[in-house]
């Protein structure tokens, strides 16, 4: 029998919010990769349990290396738990690598689900949380960092990411000149912990506050951008994209509710765009018909004389 791959989300803060499956699971694991092996013993000390199973170490700068040890048992039948410093392994930390493995060997990979900074940031930002997605930490470097930004700059989804304190003014700064000094965001710091703080306000004004220093653990939440409605198409994009449907194989009424249904406007003035594009047509051939003939009928009397 192969073993089970748990995923155990540990307190952002607050060690009263881990969940109480996390101790179980702690006292159980034959094996638990932990991102930090000190703080894994200040959680187990905390929550006054004693591991019986052998503990590692999984962090970034060993993680791609450990993971076949760690594949390996589990198809041993091990039962591997995995925490991160904070929160839940895989978002923003180590853990992916490990889920891959385990489910390329078709190994039950499972979750105790716990505290997460993305949520709790989402959560207590005051931005609409109906829609959302998770771009994590932003590159270091300035021009790097721009052209991410600028990746998202349409999105209209709710933004969250990570952010380390020592460069929140700058990322403040360049996400208020692409996404806009008025676009709304709020910026979670410490959060469940003593000094919790959620600065909220437009961003123009959050990079200004941030200019002065802040610490601390960064979540980033940013309104996605506004819905300016579908962009307006002139009359002879219109009938380029009913010509391009029509040559592809639909009837003309169908490309013209396609047309108009992509372009929110009504079939009546897609069909409109469409005839008067057929008569320009028929205007332009006739007049270069009456041309071609006076050209002829000047060629055949200048012939004759």
């Amino acid at each position: 029998m192969t073993g089970t791959l748990v995923l155990a989300g540990t307190p952002i803060g607050e060690i009263a919010d881990a969940p109480p499956r996390l101790a179980t699971e702690l006292a159980a694991a034959d094996v638990i990769a932990a991102e930090d092996t000190r703080r894994l013993r200040r959680l187990t000390q905390a929550l006054d349990v004693q591991p019986s199973g052998r503990i590692v170490s999984y962090f970034e700068g060993n993680e791609a290396a450990r993971t076949p040890e760690l594949a390996e048992a589990l198809a041993g039948g091990a039962r591997v738990l995995l925490v991160t410093d904070a929160g839940m392994p895989s978002v923003s930390d180590p853990g992916y690598r490990l889920v891959a493995a385990a489910v390329e060997r078709d190994i039950k990979v499972t979750a105790v689900p716990g505290p997460s900074a993305v949520l709790t940031a989402l959560a207590v930002s005051g931005l609409p949380v109906d829609r959302f997605c998770f771009e994590g930490f932003l590159p270091r470097k300035a021009g790097e960092r721009r052209s991410r930004l600028r990746e998202v700059e349409g999105e209209r989804r709710t933004l969250v990411y990570f952010e380390a304190p020592h460069r929140l003014d700058d990322t403040l700064a360049a996400m208020a000149e692409i996404f806009g000094a008025d676009r709304r965001a709020a910026v979670c710091r410490e959060l469940t912990k003593t000094y919790e703080e959620v600065k909220r306000g437009p961003l123009g004004d959050l990079a200004s506050w941030a200019a002065e220093g802040v610490r601390g653990e960064i979540t980033v939440v940013v309104e996605g951008a506004p819905d300016t409605g579908p962009p307006e198409l002139g009359a002879e994009e219109l009938v380029r994209r009913v010509r391009v449907r029509e040559e592809a194989g639909e009837r003309r009424k169908e490309a013209i509710a396609a047309v108009a249904a992509d372009a929110g406007l009504p079939k009546r003035e897609v069909f409109d765009a469409v005839v008067a594009a057929k008569t320009a047509e028929k205007t332009a051939e006739k007049t270069a018909e009456k041309t071609a003939e006076k050209s002829t009928a000047k060629t055949d009397s200048s012939e004759g004389k």
